[in-house]
C-alpha cells in the first residue's frame, strides 16, 4: 500500500456499448438513486459505492495509453453483491427477464451464488453466506 493512499473505493466506472440500455438495464435490476446522468453516463449510488456507467467513446482519455477491450472479448471483471436469500433474488431477477449465467450454486468457500450480467457483459454475483457443511 502507498503510505498515505486511502483504501475505500469511491467509484467504479464501467465502459458501456450502449447508454440507453445501459441505464434501463440498471434501473430495472437495481434501486439504486441516480446521482449523474448526462448523453454519455449515468452515475449510480449503491451504499456507500458509486457505480458510473459510461459510454465506451469517452473511455480511452480515461485509460490510455492502454486500449480498451471490446465487451465481446470475454469477462473481465465480476461485482459481488451479498444477499439474504440467493434463491428468492434469482427468481426476483428472472421475473423481470433478466436470464442468469449460472447458479444458484453452492460454493465451497461458503457462499451461495448466482451470477448475471448487463447489457455490455458486465458480470454482477449475488452471495449469500451458508454454513459449510
Amino acid at each position: 500500500m502507498v503510505n498515505g493512499l486511502p483504501s475505500e473505493v469511491e467509484v467504479i466506472t464501467l465502459f458501456v456499448d450502449d447508454i440507453a440500455s445501459s441505464k434501463a438495464f440498471y434501473a430495472k435490476v437495481f434501486a439504486s438513486e441516480t446521482i449523474w446522468e448526462d448523453a454519455v453516463s449515468s452515475v449510480l449510488r449503491f451504499g456507500g459505492l458509486l457505480i458510473n456507467l459510461l459510454d465506451v467513446s469517452q473511455a480511452p482519455p480515461l485509460v490510455e495509453p492502454l486500449r480498451v477491450a471490446q465487451s465481446s472479448v470475454g469477462v473481465r471483471a465480476l461485482l459481488t453483491i451479498r444477499v439474504a436469500d440467493v434463491d428468492q433474488m434469482c427468481s426476483a431477477l428472472r421475473e423481470i427477464g433478466v436470464d442468469l449465467l449460472n447458479g444458484p450454486i453452492d460454493r465451497p468457500w461458503g457462499r451461495r451464488t448466482a451470477s448475471f450480467a448487463d447489457p455490455s457483459g458486465h458480470a454482477w454475483e449475488i452471495a449469500q453466506v451458508i454454513k459449510r457443511g
